[in-house]
């Protein structure tokens, strides 16, 4: 009786002949996984592009034309959102923390995201460096001070009392739960989709590539692969405009304290993203990607440098203290906060939850298709446990760093008087810490300098992720397309400071968790379709078939011969063909061409059902 062939197997279980024919394609346990697509310019997708533009173009109109309608609209669908799917994006970034471990710590941990031989493209010293540039931007400015300081003065509902010793390390814990791990484990699951996919299956580098072994290449590369490639465009969209807005929002701080202008409303916020959004226009269009290279390089040291500046002229001590202390608290509070929502606080936790957790958990969401496409590039090469420990660990540290400096600045700004928390507004806070140090105009042209950079270079990166998703996965996308998203996402970023009104960080929080709802469910596909990709890598294959094989032939051996036998492979026999067999015919373990020895055996396998065992035993000696 023939054995059922395996996935993917050229038999495909039907029944064989008598002499098993050599097969003509290589059987998916040795097969060579085919080399990447290849980046040539690709056509524009007019579907995807279409409906993307049309649909992005409606929002903004509708936004200039009725801002309030738009607004009014959106609570709506906030608070249904909130009222029935809150607990949604609080269970996911958990389960995604979980799934990422789970492939980096099981068989399927040691799968390159290449080649079996392939070796990484970057050192490791220049991969951990470039996972730091990502681990920056707009976001760790804006909520450097500001959100320890928030938790610090009002801790979340139901745990502290405010501006005790407890709230400092409630504050830490809070803040790193919403930066450290879930973030980087939201990022890891689309990176190691992309790259996986890209690497290993030479797929293109498109989100919807990544769903082939669920939807299968034709539905992928249809309708099915179209909405999915919509969906990541308006994430990246959504995601990168909210961060654009933290951007304005921030300059404009910095210019009202430097006196640059007088109060900064949202006519003034506006014409700030617009400036920028020219400057971002012009160096796409003059091609200078060297030059926005460089000054993303520049700006990473800048910030470093400003932040070993607050470190040496703050409450050094205090900050050393803050390091371990938060990471004991954070490890500590993680069950409890990773189990808030409404049904564990009431009304209280669900409003705190809107305008930090689930805004933070859709943010992260959002912004998947391009730090997840950046991660995938960048890590070609590495293992899925390599890639895992690296994406979870080194920003984290970048993160915990971070907030340890800024945020420790700002509690004991707080402590001794200066009231940072009674900044008329968050993004003020940090310009607040500066005052208390010498060099506050230096310090506050430095910040608002390195948040215009952060905007047009990141900026530039999200124009060209939307631009690639548009013509079919490219990573040299035309350079109208990525003015057009540039544009438009500058367009957007208005939209979400204006449906606000006088609180402009509103309407980019509401928005946010609006957009990023239909991409969660995107996620959890992957997620599905990355765990169906790798049981049949033909890495685990190979282990799977080398650990049935002795298996059975370790069985055969001791039951015929006792523990003097060795094992050798060989074809299979007529009652299992096309499956391989092992023999034994003394005690040196060599295969039937006289190579070297082979004692590989971790893993596990189907077996043959023949009536001959496809792991035959002979006498030693």
């Amino acid at each position: 009786m023939s054995p059922t062939a395996p996935p993917g197997h050229p038999d495909g279980g039907a029944a064989a002949p008598a002499v098993a024919p050599l097969p003509t394609d290589p059987h998916p346990a040795i097969a060579e996984p085919p080399l990447p697509a290849a980046d040539a310019r690709a056509r524009l997708d007019r579907v995807v592009f279409t409906v993307a533009a049309v649909l992005a173009l409606a929002f903004v109109a509708w936004g200039f034309v009725s801002p309030s309608g738009l607004g009014s609209a959106s609570s709506s669908a906030l608070v249904w959102i909130e009222s029935n799917l809150g607990w949604l994006f609080v269970t996911l970034a958990s389960a995604f923390v979980v799934f990422v471990l789970w492939l980096a710590a099981s068989r399927y941990g040691r799968i390159p995201l290449g080649r079996d031989d392939e070796a990484p493209e970057f050192r490791t010293v220049s991969w951990v460096a470039m996972m730091f540039s990502a681990g920056m931007g707009i976001g760790l400015m804006f909520y450097g001070v500001a959100e320890p300081l928030a938790h610090y003065v009002t801790p979340p509902p139901r745990t502290v009392a405010g501006e005790t010793p407890e709230a400092v390390q409630t504050a830490m814990a809070t803040t790193l739960f919403h930066w450290t791990l879930h973030p980087w484990a939201i990022y890891a699951v689309v990176g190691l989709a992309i790259a996986y996919g890209t690497f290993r299956r030479g797929r293109r580098t498109l989100v919807s590539a990544a769903f082939e072994p669920l939807f299968g290449r034709r539905r992928t590369e249809g309708w099915a692969g179209r909405v999915v490639d919509v969906l990541a465009i308006f994430a990246t969209l959504f995601g990168s405009a909210a961060s654009l807005g933290l951007g304005a929002l921030q300059i404009g701080s910095g210019v009202e304290i430097l006196g640059w202008a007088g109060d900064v409303g949202n006519g003034v916020l506006v014409g700030i993203i617009a400036v920028l959004t020219a400057a971002f226009v012009a160096s796409a269009v003059s091609g200078v990607a060297r030059g926005i290279q460089w000054l993303s390089n520049v700006n990473m040291v800048l910030a470093v440098v400003l932040a070993l500046f607050v470190f040496v002229a703050g409450p050094t001590v205090l900050i050393l203290n803050l390091v371990p202390g938060a990471v004991g608290s954070y490890v500590a509070d993680l069950a409890q906060m990773a189990a808030r929502t409404e049904a564990s606080g009431g009304p209280a936790t669900a409003e705190w939850l809107r305008g930090w957790t689930v805004f933070y958990w859709a943010w992260w969401i959002s912004w998947t298709p391009f730090v997840g496409l950046f991660l995938a590039r960048i890590s070609r090469g590495r293992t899925i446990r390599q890639f895992v420990t690296g994406v979870l660990l080194v920003p984290s540290g970048v993160s915990l760093v971070w907030f340890a400096v800024f945020g420790g600045a700002g509690i004991a700004a707080q402590r001794s008087g200066a009231d940072v928390a009674g900044q008329a507004t968050s993004e003020g806070q940090l310009f607040g810490v500066l005052e208390q140090y010498p060099l506050v105009t230096a310090t506050t042209v430095l910040v608002v300098v390195l948040v215009a950079i952060f905007f047009v270079s990141g900026a530039d990166a999200a124009s060209i992720v939307m631009g690639s998703l548009s013509e079919r996965g490219t990573l040299r996308p035309r350079r109208g397309t990525v003015v057009f998203w540039g544009v438009v996402m500058g367009a957007v970023a208005a939209v979400m400071l204006l449906v606000g009104g006088g609180e402009a960080l509103t309407g980019l929080q509401n928005l946010t968790i609006i957009a990023a709802l239909p991409f969660a469910l995107v996620m959890v596909g992957l997620a599905v379709a990355l765990a169906k990709d790798v049981r049949t890598d033909p890495m685990v294959l190979r282990r799977t078939y080398a650990a049935e094989a002795v298996e059975q032939a370790v069985v055969d051996g001791i039951s015929r011969h006792g523990e003097d036998f060795a094992l050798v492979v060989e074809a299979g026999g007529e009652g299992a063909p096309g499956v391989p067999s092992v023999r034994v015919t003394g005690n040196t373990v060599e295969d039937t061409a006289g190579h070297a020895p082979v004692g590989d055996t971790a893993g596990h396998a189907p077996a043959g059902d023949g009536a001959e065992p496809a792991a035959r035993a002979r006498p030693g000696g």
